[in-house]
């Protein structure tokens, strides 16, 4: 049988020819005609969806209502009745009701009643489970990613790989893909999967204190090393997995030391005498082109190929737009709970103003559009309407002439070059402010300090930055 449904009605006739009905559409539906037994047969039942009459003979459907939102709030409540009363329709969906219904029943309105509830309901199985911020405690099951050929060729390629507990892996993927969830996914199937998973973004730490992140410290190593001994990361993910985030953004400096690590597992403490043994699988992300960056200079070639070992390119939100019902749902659920709303379904329109965006940022971007729309959301329907914001982003898109472009010369020009004068230009708008700076440009501070180092920009203009 299909979803389970309980009407609650003590007219028998109604009762009796409705049930028929709907059994024939391949519901299970069971009847309770007494409404002082309702809150006895939910003990024992549980409906996917329940029908409830307002007008009873001992009872006030509305009274119901209420106790079923305060006990059983996600179980949706259809209302009906055979009065056309707009006062008593309004009060029942303020009361939570998901809808309200006329007798006699119009069939095909009930059929498209049950239909959006059904639909929203076989989404939510699916993903209740899989919520976008994944700790990890969390188990990630497969049909998180989606099931779109383009990630399913991906999962086919991670999970083989993820068996061998040691070999290394380089996930590639624009930013906003998910390749830290993809690194835990790996880590869950691996035969290091009770040992603990670690996470280093190379990105957030400064040249100055990288060393002493990855690879720990001893007492008086340097100005501010107070403590006797600091355990760095792969210290503390021994036996089991690390993932160096954004490793593109490492100095060369220190390149040369992961290498070692990758080679012998072995380091040496900052400051310290005695060599360091640990037994750790190592993933690697980046969102630029590690190929690119050796022909720069900016990547020593032998880390490149020791990391090289096996890859893993995610493909962008907007190569696998048949899984954004599966994601939009996924962040609606874990939003709903987060900020305590109780969200029955989407709009249709909806769905179809997600999947024709771009997403840039991918599902990153895609899971904060969510996050603002159902933050300011009214009512218990996700509609178009609250995403107007999304709507007006696009209406305001700036004209081609307003857009940034490049001219190169016919003998070219280098990229450094042009990360250089583009990097000077936003700060002389921004008058030196490099927080402002990095916001314009999309950058982290720390990555945007890098840049400026690696191609000597220094700001003698005294700002006073936030």
């Amino acid at each position: 049988m299909g979803y389970k449904i309980l009407l609650i009605d003590d007219d028998h006739l109604f009762a009796t020819a409705l049930e028929r009905i709907l059994a024939k559409n391949n519901y299970e539906i069971r009847t309770c005609e007494d409404a002082s037994r309702v809150f006895n047969i939910l003990e024992v039942y549980e409906p996917d969806i329940i029908l409830l009459d307002i007008y009873l003979t001992t009872h006030n459907g509305l009274e119901i209502l209420k106790v079923l939102q305060k006990d059983f709030p996600n179980i949706p409540v259809v209302m009906i009745t055979g009065y056309a009363d707009v006062k008593i329709a309004v009060n029942a969906m303020k009361l939570g009701a998901y809808d309200f219904l006329l007798k006699p029943i119009d069939m095909d309105q009930l059929n498209t009643t049950l239909k959006k509830i059904t639909s929203h309901l076989d989404l939510k199985s699916e993903v209740v489970k899989f919520q976008a911020i994944l700790s990890p405690d969390v188990q990630i099951e497969r049909e998180y990613f989606g099931r779109s050929k383009p990630i399913s060729k991906v999962l086919n390629a991670v999970e083989k790989l993820a068996a061998s507990e040691n070999t290394t892996i380089l996930l590639e993927g624009e930013s906003g893909t998910g390749k830290e969830v993809f690194a835990r996914y790996i880590h869950q199937l691996s035969p290091r999967k009770n040992k603990i998973f670690v996470a280093v973004n190379c990105a957030t730490i400064t040249k100055e204190l990288a060393e002493s992140e990855l690879f720990g410290h001893e007492k008086g190593a340097f100005t501010g090393a107070a403590q006797k001994t600091k355990l760095g990361k792969f210290e503390l993910a021994n036996g089991g997995t690390i993932l160096l985030d954004e490793i593109g953004e490492l100095s060369l400096d220190l390149q040369v030391k992961l290498l070692r690590v990758l080679q012998e597992k072995k380091f040496y403490r900052l400051g310290g005498e005695k060599e360091i043994s640990v037994d750790v699988r190592i993933l690697a992300a980046t969102n630029r082109n590690l190929e690119n960056e050796v022909q720069k200079g900016n990547f020593r070639e032998d880390l490149f190929y020791r990391l090289n070992v096996a890859r893993i390119t995610i493909p962008p939100l907007r190569e696998r737009k048949e899984d954004i019902p599966m994601l939009v749902y996924s962040f609606m659920n874990e939003f709903a709970q987060k900020f305590f709303k109780q969200i029955k379904g989407i709009e249709p329109e909806v769905l179809k103003l997600l999947e024709e965006q771009y997403w840039k940022g991918n599902v990153r971007e895609l899971r904060n559009v969510m996050e603002r729309a159902i933050l300011m959301m009214d009512g218990d329907e996700l509609k178009i309407k609250h995403f107007g914001f999304l709507v007006e982003e696009v209406k305001t898109k700036p004209k081609d002439e307003d857009i940034f472009s490049l001219k190169i010369p016919k003998e070219g020009i280098s990229i450094d070059s042009v990360i250089k004068t583009l990097i000077l230009k936003t700060l002389d708008i921004t008058k030196g402010n490099q927080v402002k700076a990095a916001k314009v440009l999309g950058l982290s501070r720390s990555k945007l300090r890098y840049r400026m180092t690696q191609l000597g920009i220094e700001v003698t203009k005294k700002v006073t930055e936030p």
